[in-house]
């Protein structure tokens, strides 16, 4: 079994592109011809939502699978819509997983431990349907929030060793107002520091063929400073590293993540490629309905800008 850590990284290598495309549909930004449509079928309800979703994620995945590693669904847009919205997030990852794209989904769950086996069950693990084991999400990966302590990681740890899959855990965030609570200081430094200990703690054990560990770090590009911190404490980690593009976060900033190797990060940017066709550096070369096309070009832009830096 190909540990998805070990994938990743694998097609980093293969396509010379550390970027994630994080798929956050919003109804308003999706093609008006695909709403339309949708709206015709389903009236203005959450399952015409849906489905605009779905087929606007499906144009994206179709546009860049050949170029980037991986996606990075956002599952928050989708679960607004109920059933039918998860029903949508599930299809999507499971289309990005049928193209060769590692997903990662972006679900940032944190509870206690009983409560996290059961979303790890559903997100990376298998559910017991009558003694029977399903997979129901399967992402490759998923985000975790670590503010309940280790009774909260642990599960998701023991079906990354079960079923190869991986973790990002929020260590430092590319909000502005993650200074509130991350960068607190304790006897032994700040939050953010503390929470990258553990982070080794728990990923020491899940070392890939690669040398990487299963259990990653989420750390934002915007924050160079605590970002080369956070990599003093994580040599061996991986970093999924947010804030580039409408964030504001530049290339450089992705640098302070970059290990000893000059690898080890997959730089997400969200709005900044799925939306691209509506952007005016793009708009006279794609129509409306060619943004699956335009987010291909801006993952080739965002490719070069990323292997000035990165080896």
């Amino acid at each position: 079994m190909t540990s998805s850590i070990d994938k990743l990284v694998g097609r980093i290598a293969e396509l010379n592109n550390p970027s994630v495309v994080g798929i956050d549909p919003r109804l308003a930004q999706i093609p008006a011809q695909i709403v339309d449509a949708a709206f015709a079928r389903h009236g203005k309800t959450a399952a015409a939502a849906a489905e605009a979703f779905f087929i606007f994620g499906r144009g994206i995945i179709d546009g860049v699978c050949d170029v980037v590693p991986a996606v990075k669904p956002q599952i928050a847009f989708f679960e607004q819509y109920g059933a039918e919205g998860i029903a949508a997030y599930r299809q999507t990852v499971a289309y990005a997983k049928g193209k060769g794209l590692v997903v990662i989904g972006d679900v940032k769950r944190g509870d206690i431990a009983s409560t996290a086996a059961a979303y790890s069950d559903g997100h990376i693990g298998r559910v017991d349907i009558g003694g029977e084991r399903h997979a129901v999400f399967d992402e490759d990966f998923i985000t975790l929030n670590p503010y309940l302590g280790s009774d909260a990681i642990e599960p998701f740890i023991a079906d990354c060793e079960r079923y190869g899959k991986g973790l990002f855990v929020l260590v430092k965030t590319s909000n502005a107002s993650s200074r509130d609570v991350q960068d607190l200081t304790t006897p032994n430094g700040a939050v953010y520091e503390e929470v990258a200990r553990l982070v080794h703690r728990w990923g020491e054990k899940a070392i890939g063929k690669r040398g990487y560990s299963s259990v990653g770090a989420v750390v934002g590009a915007n924050f160079p400073e605590q970002a080369r911190r956070i990599r003093e404490l994580l040599p061996d980690a991986f970093f999924l590293v947010p804030g580039y593009g409408a964030q504001g976060a530049l290339p450089e900033g992705v640098a302070a993540c970059l290990d000893r190797h000059g690898r080890g990060v997959v730089v997400n940017n969200s709005r900044g490629i799925i939306f691209a066709y509506a952007d005016k550096k793009y708009t006279n070369d794609f129509s409306e309905m060619e943004f699956g096309a335009a987010a291909r070009r801006a993952c080739l832009d965002m490719k070069a800008e990323l292997n000035r830096i990165t080896k």
